[in-house]
């Protein structure tokens, strides 16, 4: 609400098409100047810039950023369809903000933090709203209107870029039209590699599990619109710089995400827990990429106890049950069944019963699996009681068929 009263108000004619008036510079250019930003003007007002340019060989936790180009050829040598996939003539640009609020038109974004691959270096570009009134300089200097670059975010397909697309709509009768970019977002795939491995998803403690990378003086996130509006109320900016440096983290972070998690899905050095490489296998499966699928849950399967690799071994079974390798599946069903709890262990009994029953005709053992399943179905408390009926009533309905084959 303090920014609001920063706009101030047009006065217009009625019907009159509004008319584009420059705002006024802030008074306060000198003093933000000195804390280490350049000031930018365009035709649509001014903002501020901070420019920083790191050599490939420039180290960042465990990885050098120049390894982002030996992930880009990775990619391409497997020949493996992937939402990571990058072609290496594809222009980049790693993207994160800082907003004043969550959600809402009220909430403005008040930095805009860009990190692009260039031949010998990163070049980063801050830039940072003057006041809300300079808002469309601010935009209009970040260039999404002049080219569409892949943007390599974190949960930025569900806040950062959304939260651009409702402030460029507002400026939409003074910008050039937005550009929709391809995007790759480092959060969705994190959650897909780390599920059950890691409790948290936050972009820093991936960087201190994760990727080797420990922030030191970082200020918390939900500081940064404090900070920002009391930068523009007092003219002073000396902590604004520290939000820059959050956001120039962030930004850096993604780029040795992108190359970890790259040697993750491609490198079989089984570096991490079993439960990382099940969950790539099972993406892979999502995928429709069965080989590549079917290659990493083996590999947990050798290279891990059983225990470890409980899960490994119920993705694969559906797999080789899918490819009639039905002797493979239940094996790994069995080795399944020994670790697995609740849900996914009924599915393996049910699997387990339908092998022996339909493709072994095994019958007896068929009906020892259904008769196990339907005890389990009995008694769990973590199925909904309409849906454990229904459950009960196809265990049941198992059993009698089984039975009347056996001649009871």
């Amino acid at each position: 609400m303090q920014l609001k009263q920063m706009l101030g108000k047009n006065k217009t004619e009625a019907k009159e098409k509004p008319v584009f008036q420059k705002p006024d510079k802030p008074v306060y250019i000198a003093n933000w100047q000195e804390a280490g930003l350049s000031v930018v003007e365009n035709d649509f007002g001014v903002l501020f810039k901070r420019q920083v340019e790191y050599p490939l060989h420039y180290k960042h936790g465990l990885y050098e950023l120049g390894l982002f180009y030996s992930a880009l050829e990775k990619w391409q040598s497997t020949g493996v369809e992937h939402p990571y996939l990058i072609d290496i003539d594809e222009e980049v640009l790693f993207f994160d903000t800082e907003t004043t609020g969550l959600k809402g038109v009220g909430t403005n974004i008040f930095l805009l933090g860009l990190l692009e691959p260039k031949e010998d270096s990163f070049i980063l570009n801050q830039y940072v709203l003057a006041d809300p009134s300079n808002e469309a300089a601010f935009l209009f200097e970040s260039r999404f209107w002049q080219n569409s670059k892949t943007v390599v975010s974190y949960n930025g397909k569900s806040f950062d870029w959304p939260q651009l697309e409702t402030r460029w709509t507002l400026n939409q009768q003074i910008l050039p039209k937005l550009r929709t970019p391809k995007q790759i977002d480092l959060l969705h795939s994190s959650k897909r590699i780390w599920k059950n491995n890691l409790e948290r998803m936050k972009l820093t403690q991936v960087e201190e599990e994760k990727l080797g990378f420990k922030r030191n003086g970082d200020i918390p996130g939900f500081l940064a619109p404090i900070i920002y509006t009391d930068a523009v109320k007092s003219g002073n900016a000396a902590n604004l710089m520290k939000v820059l440096y959050h956001n120039e983290w962030d930004l850096l972070s993604l780029v040795t995400l992108y190359i970890h998690s790259t040697n993750l899905l491609l490198e079989n050095n089984l570096e991490e827990a079993a439960v990382t490489y099940t969950n790539i296998g099972k993406w892979y499966g999502d995928l429709k990429q069965q080989q590549q699928s079917n290659q990493v849950l083996v590999n947990v399967t050798n290279e891990f106890d059983d225990e470890e690799a409980g899960l490994a071994y119920y993705f694969l079974a559906f797999q080789q049950k899918r490819n009639k390798q039905y002797e493979e599946a239940r094996h790994s069903f069995e080795k399944a069944l020994k670790v697995l709890k609740s849900r996914e262990k009924l599915k393996v009994l049910e699997q387990l019963a339908i092998l022996h029953e339909h493709h072994f005709r095994q019958y007896d053992q068929a009906l020892f699996y259904a008769e196990e399943g339907f005890r389990i179905a009995s008694s769990s408390t973590l199925i909904k009681k309409d849906h454990q009926v229904k459950q009960l009533q196809q265990w049941k309905k198992r059993c009698n068929r089984i039975e009347n084959k056996l001649g009871k």
